[in-house]
């Protein structure tokens, strides 16, 4: 039976200010046998005792059946969500699936799987799937970004090409631009014109023929 100064909710556990060592001890091991639907507990039990028996939470934890690391997931998640915002219909497992998100992404990805009554894995997917869309999406948002050029030419050349420009009714940054695309397209054929017209040696002759 747990500890009547403590309060289990279905979104946490609530202590009080004060518990001696041994009832907090003793109120881990009832927890442990509550698992599976006590994480939330769990994670709040951790913190407590990292915050009021600093020096001593880890050996105890030692003399129950709980796994450190699994408690120290379960504490994370629970600090990620205060009790305020930890949302009954959901389980521990889908605030776990979000909880590396901001606070603004959470809200919204279980608000999205309690209206659709998504499962936990088909939370992760959705998250999954959206942040790599996301991440397409900044690729190509990059490859079409705007490159500025910071360059060095004497006076008399950026005369005749602000006289260039003119000609054509642009402006000098618009000419510099065509400009350049236009030689990089030169450049471009000349460079295979060039493969074209290369020679290409067989593989059999490997040596100079011998003049007859």
């Amino acid at each position: 039976m747990l500890d009547t100064s403590a309060l289990v909710t279905r979104r946490g556990l609530v202590l009080p200010d004060r518990m001696p060592f041994d009832k907090w001890l003793g109120l881990g091991g009832h927890l442990s046998d509550l698992y599976t639907s006590s994480a939330w507990c769990l994670g709040d039990w951790l913190i407590y005792g990292e915050t009021a028996f600093s020096g001593r939470y880890q050996d105890a934890v030692k003399l129950t059946s709980l796994d450190y690391q699994t408690l120290r997931n379960h504490a994370w998640v629970a600090r990620r969500f205060p009790m305020a915002r930890r949302r009954e219909g959901l389980s521990f497992t889908h605030h776990a699936e979000v909880a590396a998100l901001v606070p603004p992404e959470q809200e919204f990805w279980l608000r999205k799987a309690e209206e659709h009554g998504w499962s936990a894995k088909r939370l992760r997917r959705e998250v999954k799937d959206s942040i790599l869309q996301r991440a397409a999406d900044a690729g190509r948002a990059a490859r079409g970004a705007t490159v500025v050029l910071n360059m060095s030419i004497p006076v008399e050349r950026l005369e005749s090409f602000q006289e260039a420009a003119g000609r054509l009714g642009l402006s000098l940054a618009t000419w510099a631009e065509r400009a350049l695309a236009s030689a990089a397209a030169q450049a471009f054929d000349e460079h295979q014109r060039a493969v074209a017209l290369t020679p290409t040696r067989s593989p059999h002759a490997t040596g100079r023929r011998r003049r007859p």
